[in-house]
């Protein structure tokens, strides 16, 4: 049996109600099913968000042994003529 992730939203009444179609094949068989609540999360950031995050966490790194490693050379490429 193939894994089905599916969202509902619980009411107001605090139950949360599902219906899954598995079709026929699937039929008289046990399934598990897991409930996990969403977080904040999960939902995508905005742009305010995201921009909030990064000024958040920039210079974050307090470990004194954290060291940023070799990057590498850059390759040389031709020049692109006008």
């Amino acid at each position: 049996m193939t894994s089905i992730q599916w969202r509902s939203k619980v009411d107001a009444n605090g139950v949360l109600h599902l219906s899954v179609p598995f079709g026929k094949r699937e039929a008289d068989r046990e399934v598990r099913v897991t409930v996990e609540p969403l977080n904040e999360a999960s939902a995508p950031m905005s742009a305010d968000q995201w921009r909030r995050f990064v000024h958040e966490m920039a210079g974050c790194i307090d470990d004194p042994t954290f060291a940023r490693q070799s990057q590498g050379n850059f390759e040389k490429r031709e020049e692109l003529s006008p």
